[in-house]
């Protein structure tokens, strides 16, 4: 089952994400769930959020991946939610 997880940084806090970054992409490579992902912007193209999408087997499951994500253990978050989500589209317009 596929879920969206979406988190927006607390404000100020990029020498946060950039100090956690490595540590985040490693956790991403070596768990495995993770299908697509990558960063809020806002307008001058500063990272501000993110946003992944992630298979598990449940919502717990999912859940439990984010609480450890490293930005998540390193206070990045003011806000995070993990929602159950279907792809019906996919990126060529083409339904799945």
């Amino acid at each position: 089952m596929l879920f969206v997880i979406s988190a927006i940084d607390n404000s100020g806090n990029h020498d946060l994400r950039t100090a956690t970054r490595q540590d985040h992409f490693a956790y991403v490579d070596s768990t495995g769930p993770v299908r697509l992902g990558g960063p809020y912007l806002d307008d001058g193209g500063n990272m501000i959020g993110s946003l992944i999408i992630l298979e598990a087997d449940s919502l717990a499951d999912a859940e439990a991946w984010a609480v450890a994500d490293p930005y998540a253990k390193a206070g990045l978050f003011e806000t995070t939610s993990v929602t159950p989500w279907k792809a019906t589209v996919n990126a060529c317009g083409a339904e799945l």
